[in-house]
C-alpha cells in the first residue's frame, strides 16, 4: 500500500497546466479550496466536481495516479461519510432504537465526501504538475511582502518545498523498512488492533532514525555549498505571468460566480 502512494509526487509532462505560472496555480488552488466548502446545493456542488474532472483531464497525469493519491485517505471518506448520515436534522426515513437517518444526514454524507475527493484531487493536480522548485519560487514570491515586517519568508518556502520533496522518499523509505521486518519474520498485518499497533514500532523506530540522518545530511550538504538563504541568490529559471495565466485567473473567477448564483438561485440542501 505505501509504495502505491502517489501524492507529492512530480510527473512532467507538456499539458496546458503544467505551462502555468506556478504562482497563478497556487491562486487558484486556494481559491478553489475555498470554493469547494461553499457548496450549498446539488448545483453548487456538481459544478465543483465537474471542473475537479477537467483539471483532472486536463493535467495530462494518468487518472491512475489520482486514485493511488485517494488510497491513502480512503477509510477516512468512509468513515466520515458513514457518521455524518448519522448527524441529520427532520424526519427519519430509517429509525433503530437512537440510531436514524434522515434526508440531511444523507445530503451532509454526500456533500462530505465529494468536497473531500475534490479537495485530494486539486491538491494533488497542484503536486503533479509543479516542480518543488517551481513551488518554493512561487511561495515565496506571493510571501515576499511579508519580508517588509522581517518575515522569514524564504526559509519557510524552503521547509514547505522540501517536506513535500521527501513525502515519496519517506514512503519508499517505509516500504523498505517494511519489507525487511517481514524477511526478518516480523507480523505486521496479523493479530488484533493493539498488537497491529505494537509491529509498527520496529518500523517507526528505524524511519525516525533515517529522518534525522537524511534531515542531517542535507543540511551539511547545503552548508557545503554556502547555502545561506534567499538574500542575493539567483534562480536557474525565472517564473513570469503569461496570457494564459490570467485566463487561468479569469477562468476561476467565473466558476465562483457560477457558485454564488447556484447558491442564490437555488435553495439550499443542508
Amino acid at each position: 500500500m505505501v509504495r502505491d502512494v502517489a501524492f507529492g509526487q512530480y510527473f512532467p509532462a507538456k499539458s496546458l497546466i503544467h505551462k502555468l505560472d506556478p504562482r497563478a496555480k497556487i491562486i487558484m488552488l486556494i481559491a478553489f479550496l475555498a470554493l469547494v466548502f461553499c457548496t450549498f446545493n446539488y448545483a453548487a456542488l456538481a459544478v465543483v466536481a465537474v471542473c475537479t474532472a477537467a483539471i483532472v483531464l486536463m493535467s495530462g497525469v494518468p487518472v491512475k495516479f489520482y486514485f493511488k493519491s485517494l488510497k491513502i485517505i480512503i477509510f477516512i471518506v468512509i468513515v466520515t461519510s458513514i457518521l455524518n448520515l448519522f448527524y441529520g436534522t427532520g424526519d427519519p426515513i430509517w429509525q433503530w432504537g437512537i440510531i436514524k437517518i434522515t434526508v440531511n444526514g444523507i445530503n451532509r454524507s454526500v456533500f462530505v465526501t465529494v468536497r473531500i475527493i475534490c479537495l485530494i484531487l486539486a491538491s494533488s493536480a497542484l503536486t503533479f504538475t509543479t516542480s518543488p522548485t517551481e513551488l518554493t519560487d512561487a511561495i515565496e514570491r506571493l510571501m515576499k511582502p511579508l519580508n517588509k515586517v522581517h518575515f522569514p519568508v524564504h526559509e519557510i518556502a524552503m521547509m514547505m518545498s522540501l517536506a513535500l520533496r521527501f513525502v515519496p522518499t519517506l514512503l519508499e523509505e517505509t516500504d523498505k523498512i517494511m519489507q525487511a521486518q517481514k524477511a526478518r519474520g516480523a507480523d505486521l498485518e496479523g493479530g488484533n488492533v493493539i498488537a497491529r499497533i505494537k509491529a509498527l514500532i520496529p518500523i517507526l523506530v528505524p524511519l525516525f532514525v533515517s529522518s534525522f540522518r537524511r534531515a542531517y545530511d542535507l543540511a551539511t550538504a547545503m552548508e557545503c555549498r554556502c547555502y545561506h538563504g534567499g538574500e542575493g541568490r539567483t534562480r536557474m529559471k525565472s517564473i513570469h505571468m503569461a496570457k494564459r495565466d490570467v485566463i487561468g485567473l479569469i477562468t476561476v473567477g467565473l466558476v465562483i460566480c457560477g457558485v454564488v448564483l447556484c447558491n442564490i438561485l437555488i435553495p439550499a440542501a443542508l
